[in-house]
């Protein structure tokens, strides 16, 4: 079976959960073929590669939405038929939209993207939404944000997709937007994986840009919701990491009869066998941040509030493991302020492998203003170590639990809140016992409910059953067999 993977600025340019997550999944299946569709911002990243790609990807196709304008430039006319302007025009109004006749006219009229934005079809249907809803506003600028807001879609919807039996997307969006089209195109089958809820995120993103003010921010929230809703609309299924996410899609426009709950897991085995404390770690109470340094982890906050807990268990010693090329101005802020704090015992490592990291810590920490089901947490279970998590995604279910009754396995907090979080890296470097106890509990629930066969084997069933439904031969070994290795770097 040929699996066309959709993933938007991750996957196979950055590291990190969502990234991981799918080498791993394509990894699991080395009987099928899998064609990786990359959505990035620019030519900038074409080919640069940080994962090595496993021998089953066949094609690697890239999406440039900040790319220049290819198209051979005309008269700045109407290109439009009756139909065709009627569709755009009930888009922009965010009106029930005939998403097929879109997909025909960018797909098989050759434009210029520039004449169609500039030309006189997409300023007649700009103005009926601006005398409907916005006129209140300066014409002209709204115009150009309209312009900045289409040229990215029609870029996406101008894209030639690689013909596919399933394709799967690894958010909505503009992934979502590729998936519904080459459905539309190709046929097969339409899967959504969604790690967090995207209109939510670009929603949070949103309300604290800079680039963008006012309505407009509403303007662009409603763009992403729009694309998301489409592709709720056309998946055949939609999978989620928790139950909470699931009804966060049922909320947001996502029939309940596709969504499915499938948890992330992580080869427990793989953390077993780790080093542990060398001789320069002993008097030292050690605290393990894997992760990005970037704004979304709100590394700042953390290097604050450590800086408070050390002052009052001066033994504390924190390690934030993991790149920061991603966003090197933001990890120059963050050693600034250690530097400007003066605190002791912050170490950045860079990119490491994680495991390698584990056993030398006494608890690890995640501060992050929005997440899913972070991996972390559940390698830190899997190594024995208690966790402090901000209360974002499914951080409060994985260490309070949501099924068992294990017991909590760590520390939330508040977003943001030095206090909280100082206070619970200082009760815990205070209580060893209650480190080791809650370490324990994070362990016997990664064993029981997230280990990587338990995904596994929910997506071949998911795979087996859309081929068996085309008519297609299902050839793949038992997932049990097979080794999937995760291999995450920080």
């Amino acid at each position: 079976m040929r699996i066309c993977i959709i993933a938007e600025g991750c996957y196979p340019y950055v590291v990190g959960g969502v990234s991981s997550w799918t080498h791993s999944l394509i990894k699991s299946f080395p009987d099928q073929e899998f064609v990786i569709l990359a959505i990035v911002a620019d030519r900038s990243l074409r080919g640069k590669y940080v994962y090595d790609l496993p021998d089953n990807v066949t094609e690697v196709h890239e999406l440039y939405l900040n790319d220049a304008d290819w198209g051979r430039r005309g008269r700045r006319k109407k290109q439009m038929s009756r139909k065709e302007y009627e569709a755009l025009r009930r888009l922009l109004l965010g009106q029930e939209t005939d998403w097929d006749v879109l997909f025909d006219f960018f797909q098989k009229k050759k434009m210029s993207l520039d004449d169609m934005l500039m030309g006189e079809d997409f300023l007649d249907a700009v103005a009926a939404y601006y005398d409907l809803e916005y006129s209140q506003l300066v014409f002209s600028d709204f115009l150009w944000m309209m312009r900045s807001i289409y040229l990215t879609l029609f870029t996406t919807l101008k894209m030639k997709i690689p013909k596919a039996d399933v394709y799967h997307c690894v958010c909505t969006g503009y992934a979502g937007v590729l998936g519904s089209m080459a459905k539309y195109i190709h046929g097969g089958k339409l899967l959504i994986t969604e790690h967090g809820i995207y209109t939510r995120e670009r929603e949070e993103d949103l309300i604290v840009a800079k680039w963008v003010q006012g309505v407009y921010k509403t303007i662009w929230i409603e763009q992403f919701r729009k694309m998301s809703n489409l592709a709720y609309e056309r998946a055949d299924l939609v999978t989620s990491l928790y139950k909470e996410a699931r009804e966060l899609q049922i909320e947001v426009g996502c029939p309940p009869e596709k969504t499915r709950v499938v948890p992330n897991g992580i080869r427990v085995e793989d953390f077993q066998n780790i080093p542990g404390r060398s001789q320069e770690d002993e008097g030292k109470i050690h605290i393990g941040a894997v992760l990005r340094v970037t704004p979304i982890k709100d590394i700042m906050t953390m290097i604050q509030a450590f800086g408070f807990a050390k002052e009052r268990e001066p033994a504390l010693k924190l390690w934030i493991m993991g790149s920061w090329e991603e966003d090197e101005e933001y990890a120059r802020g963050c050693f600034e302020l250690v530097r400007t704090m003066g605190v002791k015992d912050v170490e950045f490592t860079g990119k490491i492998k994680a495991a390698d990291y584990y056993g030398r810590m006494d608890m690890t920490l995640l501060t992050s203003i929005s997440e899913g089901q972070p991996l972390t947490i559940l390698e830190s279970f899997a190594a024995r170590k208690p966790v402090i998590a901000t209360d974002v995604g499914n951080c409060r279910g994985l260490i309070c639990g949501e099924d068992d009754d294990l017991g909590p396995a760590g520390i939330v907090t508040r977003i943001m809140n030095v206090q909280e979080i100082a206070q619970a890296m200082v009760h815990l470097a205070h209580s060893q016992q209650e480190r080791q106890r809650m370490g324990e509990n994070g362990y016997r629930r990664v064993v029981s409910g997230y280990q990587f066969r338990y995904m596994q084997d929910a997506y071949r069933e998911i795979y087996k059953e859309f081929a068996q439904s085309m008519g297609i031969e299902w050839t793949q070994k038992d997932a049990a067999t097979q080794e999937g290795v995760r291999e995450w770097e920080a």
